[in-house]
């Protein structure tokens, strides 16, 4: 990890699991009456299930590729880092991991690769199959259901990984460690990662409607205090297309990961940033997003989750601050970031944010714990 300390739509509410994520929905609905049906068996039988079983369920509709799919700045980027490079992947073993539906292991393939291993733990696996056949590919590429930490390839090396890792936050559910997994297991040396750089980013912005709609709401609810709702409304990010209107600071790049050298213990940080006032505001959050490299390439692949850039499946990270910081062109909110995996869901992350700030106007100093579930 290389860390930087600072560097000069409308909503559309994406809300996380833990208040029905909308990418299970579809498959819950679904599984409902069956899992009702089933009584205190069924119960007991999802009670032997981990976190990462039902991590795998997820991705076993098709909704969710559907909606991957179609984010054309996702699809596309791989495409291009693919196709553009096809010099690359002449007569090449590839390893795709978390394939899906194998749209990247179609990519590879056409791009003239020897032969393209994909691996998906999820149901999905066998409409990748199915896909492959009826496309013309069985011969050149060969889908495997299983974990990645479970399965044998049917060779020692591969000579490129590709995968679409990336979660919401950058490291939400992703599935980098797995990623790390196979690169030190079967990567063989001097080979390529596809993508091999991925930056997180924050800034500032003035959010103050929408926080007092959704945040500020439950301090006086029909004359009631639901001010302990209030808690648990700050304490979860909210994944949301920004306005780049409402970006009022600076952006600040304070990770970055080569995936060619990053260990899986560095998803575990705490890193320090500083955003400077682009105007006379008010900051009500602070918004998170990445950036996705694919720099092995004759020519480089970039494509960026910001608010400034066209909106993609992962949108971006909000972290609602209790302060409404008053601040005024030039001045400096400092702070540190910290994450760390949590300990019973090591997908779901833990986040720590820190500020401190002594403007003209205003002074606070806090910290805010976060979790992402």
């Amino acid at each position: 990890f290389v860390l930087f300390h600072s560097l000069d739509e409308l909503y559309q509410p994406f809300i996380l699991k833990s208040q029905i994520d909308s990418r299970y929905s579809a498959m819950q609905d679904a599984e409902m009456p069956a899992s009702a049906a089933q009584g205190s068996n069924g119960a007991d039988k999802a009670d032997d299930k981990t976190s990462a079983d039902y991590y795998f369920d997820s991705y076993s509709h098709f909704g969710i590729h559907e909606e991957m799919l179609k984010d054309g700045i996702r699809t596309r980027s791989y495409m291009n880092a693919i196709m553009n490079n096809a010099f690359q992947f002449k007569d090449k073993v590839v390893l795709d991991i978390g394939c899906g539906t194998g749209i990247l292991s179609l990519f590879c393939s056409k791009a003239g690769a020897k032969h393209v291993y994909g691996i998906e733990c999820s149901a999905i696996a066998d409409q990748a199959k199915q896909i492959i056949e009826d496309n013309g590919y069985s011969d050149r590429i060969t889908i495997i259901k299983g974990k990645v930490e479970e399965i044998n390839l049917p060779v020692e090396k591969v000579d490129i990984i590709v995968s679409e890792w990336m979660g919401y936050f950058l490291f939400y559910e992703s599935m980098l460690d797995t990623v790390i997994y196979s690169r030190d297991k079967w990567l063989a040396p001097g080979g390529m990662m596809l993508p091999d750089r991925a930056t997180l980013n924050l800034m500032g912005i003035e959010d103050g409607d929408y926080k007092a709609d959704k945040i500020d709401y439950w301090d006086n609810v029909y004359g009631f205090d639901f001010k302990c709702i209030k808690s648990l409304a700050m304490a979860e990010p909210l994944v949301d297309v920004v306005d780049p209107q409402q970006v009022a600071t600076t952006t600040a790049p304070v990770l970055s990961v080569d995936i060619l050298t990053a260990s899986k213990e560095d998803a575990t940080f705490k890193v320090p940033f500083s955003l400077t006032a682009l105007r006379n505001d008010y900051l009500h959050a602070i918004v998170a997003y990445f950036d996705i490299t694919f720099g092995a390439g004759h020519k480089p692949v970039f494509f960026s989750t910001s608010p400034k850039s066209r909106s993609t499946h992962w949108k971006q990270t909000v972290f609602y601050l209790e302060d409404t910081v008053t601040i005024c062109q030039g001045e400096t909110l400092n702070g540190t970031l910290s994450c760390k995996p949590n300990a019973k869901n090591p997908r779901d992350l833990d986040i720590e944010l820190t500020y401190d700030f002594k403007g003209k106007h205003c002074k606070c100093q806090r910290v805010q714990q976060y979790r992402m579930r």
